[in-house]
This record gives C-alpha cells, structure tokens and sequence, in this order.
C-alpha cells in the first residue's frame, strides 16, 4: 500500500516533524529544510543532523522528503534571480543530504514573461548544472507538476519531459504528481476511465518509473481553472473517487503520498488527521 505522511512544521527542531508524523501513524513526511519564504539560512549542525536521522530511525519513518523555498525560480530570465535561485536550490540540496532525506522536491518556476521553451531550457540548464557538481548526492530531485497558474511551468506533462530528458543520464531525478495541481491543468482523475486515461499519458509523456512521490490535496477550484487552491480530502470539485483509485492503484504501492492539504478546519479544528483517515479509508477498496 502506499506510504501516506503529510507536510509538517519543523518548529522546536526538524526532529519534531517526526515525532508528530509517529503520533499519527504516518510512514512518509515532508518538510522544509529551512524557512520557506527566506533565501538565508544557518547552516545545519552536526548534532542537528545527527538527531534528525537517530529519531527517523527510532521512529521508522519510511519516507523523508523536503520541498524547496517558494522563492527559487530556476526558469526567471532576470540573470541575478537565476543564479541566485541556482545556488539556493545548491543549498536546499545539501541541507537535505545532511538530513538523510530521500528526495527534495521543487516547481520547476515561472517564465514570468519569456516564452515557455526558453524558460524550460533554462530549468533543465540549472538542474544539470547542480546535479554535475554533486555526482555523489544520494537526494533524488524531483520537478512538481504545478496547476499553471500565472506563467508557472509544469502545467502539462511535456513540460517535464522536456526538462528530465535533458538532464544527465545517471542523474537522480523524477517528478511529484500533485493531484490538485494536475486536475486544475486539466487532467482529470475520475471516474475510472478518464483516470486511467490520465495515468496513460503520463506514462507516456513522462513515463510512471520517473514518479517518485504524490501530493495528495483535492482542489478548491474547477478542472481545468489553472488555479492552485488546495482543499480538504473530498470537499473540493475533485471528491474522493479520484483518491480511492490511485490509493489502490498497485503500480504505486509503497509510494510516498503526502498530504499538503489545509491544517485546520472551519473551527480551527486540526485537519490532518481527519483527512488521513477519509485516505485510509478508501484503501483496500479498489472498483
């Protein structure tokens, strides 16, 4: 079965993401590395990264995972954001080996402005160039399908195509499918057969061996709005079926699939639990 986890707050420490992953049950986690809204950051010490990794293990946690700062926009044609994204996405990278962390997951970014095939060069430049100068890095990377809101890139499955085919043979790379995010670019996810037929071009286009972990958030917005709103699991246009087949989908058994969903509820009512257990519910249930 796949492995659900959700994003969670490294406030009091990145260790205590883990121990509240353990207290509800989770075996995947994502996390930052560092403030999500900050370029600088301290660099993490050794005994930050040795508890890290002794609680993971006490804690068997299968599945670690980061997400990069928001700030990092590797396809901007403005050269000074460009290299300053590309050494920060450096830094996010280290942070991330230094805590053991299985994959660290990034948008690809916006064209702001410049035409799509140019900012995606320059995506698959700047990954190429990070990813040479680790060749012993352990983290896979992974480029984050995005809803295509503004000028955002990754909207459309070639997007990513395009982007892993022109990295370096051996390097450590995949994609992260957000269920949102594909659905508000048009790819539906029910019933049964548009799902299947969603699963098939993404094999095809990008091919199912380079996913390596899903976002799993309904959408506040409309298929196809192009509008990136999370919503709770089966109150947004999305519902459960979607989640019911692809939690039971075998290709993806023992997948990292990690909530980003909302964290608290209408009375301020905390989410995450709720909505791991609507998931949990629907596996097992395959149609």
């Amino acid at each position: 079965m796949p492995l659900l986890g959700a994003h969670l707050s490294i406030a009091g420490g990145h260790h205590r993401a883990l121990e509240e992953a353990a207290l509800l049950r989770m075996d995947a986690v994502q996390i930052f590395t560092k403030s999500s809204n900050q370029w600088a950051a301290r660099p993490l010490t050794e005994s930050q990264t040795r508890l890290f990794r002794s609680v993971r293990r006490k804690l068997r946690i299968r599945r670690a995972l980061a997400h990069d700062s928001y700030l990092i926009n590797l396809a901007s044609p403005d050269r000074q954001l460009y290299r300053r994204s590309v050494q920060a996405l450096a830094d996010e990278l280290t942070r991330a080996e230094a805590l053991g962390l299985d994959a660290l997951i990034m948008h690809p970014g916006a064209a702001t402005g410049d035409d799509e095939a140019s900012a995606l060069e320059r995506v698959a430049q700047a990954l190429t160039e990070i990813l040479q100068n680790r060749p012993t890095c352990r983290v896979r990377v992974l480029v984050e399908t995005t809803a295509g809101q503004g000028s955002a890139l990754g909207y459309r499955f070639e997007h990513l195509a395009y982007i892993l085919q022109r990295l370096p043979r051996q390097a450590r790379a995949g994609v992260c499918v957000d269920t949102c995010h594909i659905f508000a670019a048009g790819y539906p996810l029910a019933p049964a057969g548009a799902y299947r037929a969603t699963m098939e071009q993404l094999d095809r286009i990008v091919g199912l061996k380079r996913v390596f972990a899903f976002h799993l958030n309904d959408s506040a917005r409309p298929l196809g709005s192009r509008v990136d709103r999370h919503e709770h699991i089966g109150q947004g246009y999305m519902g459960v079926e979607p989640f019911r087949l692809l939690l039971n989908d075998p290709r993806f058994h023992n997948m990292p699939m990690v909530l980003e969903t909302p964290k608290s509820g209408p009375n301020g009512e905390p989410m995450d639990p709720v909505n791991l257990a609507i998931l949990r519910s629907l596996m097992d249930r395959p149609a």
